[in-house]
């Protein structure tokens, strides 16, 4: 049996289907997932969500990316720019969620590999996320792209009474956009006499 193709879409090129986004975030949220909500969001939290991050990326602040496989959608992520003026060079992976369903499929790879791709091309210096420590596949997965922990605050998110470290990853684009020494110097002049 041939495997489902994952196709991956431009937030802006998407027919917007809010219940199917609703319906993965409140699955997920449901089943103890780590996004930032300990019950799952309303319909019209979503659709507002969805309408904040598309108007953000139509401002060039964000990028949005939705997965479909078979035809389904299964998943969503997106990257914002910081507000602040001395962070706007920077942005920071809010939400990266894919249909419990579909997990093990490769559709959270595709997805944060087309949002890195995305933050990049938009002149991202930093790309920044936080995931809690307990998510060993989001970690691993973070790693395996290229991301590097930089700091975890120990027993920080609080899911009634239980506590897991909140763990911060970073991706600096501003290494691979570098110009060695060599070429910085420029061509050799002469003293003047």
């Amino acid at each position: 049996m041939k495997p489902e193709k994952i196709t991956v879409l431009d937030g802006r090129e998407w027919t917007r289907d809010p219940e199917a986004v609703h319906r993965i975030l409140a699955d997920l949220i449901a089943g103890g997932a780590a996004l930032g909500w300990v019950d799952p969001p309303s319909r019209d939290e979503v659709a507002q969500l969805l309408d904040q991050v598309l108007s953000a990326a139509e401002a060039g602040d964000a990028a949005l990316r939705v997965a479909y496989l078979g035809g389904r959608l299964v998943g969503l992520g997106y990257w914002r720019r910081y507000a602040r003026p001395t962070h706007r060079p920077h942005a920071d992976l809010e939400k990266l969620a894919v249909d419990a369903a579909a997990h093990g499929r490769g559709i959270g790879r595709a997805l944060t590999a087309a949002l890195v791709a995305d933050a990049r091309a938009a002149g991202i210096e930093v790309l920044t996320l936080d995931v809690r420590g307990d998510n060993t596949h989001a970690l691993r997965l973070y790693r395996s792209l290229g991301f590097t922990e930089y700091g975890r605050l120990p027993d920080f998110v609080a899911v009634g009474e239980r506590r897991y470290d909140k763990v911060f990853y970073m991706q600096d684009f501003r290494r691979s956009r570098a110009v060695p020494l060599s070429d910085q110097a420029g061509p050799a002049t002469a003293a003047p006499a």
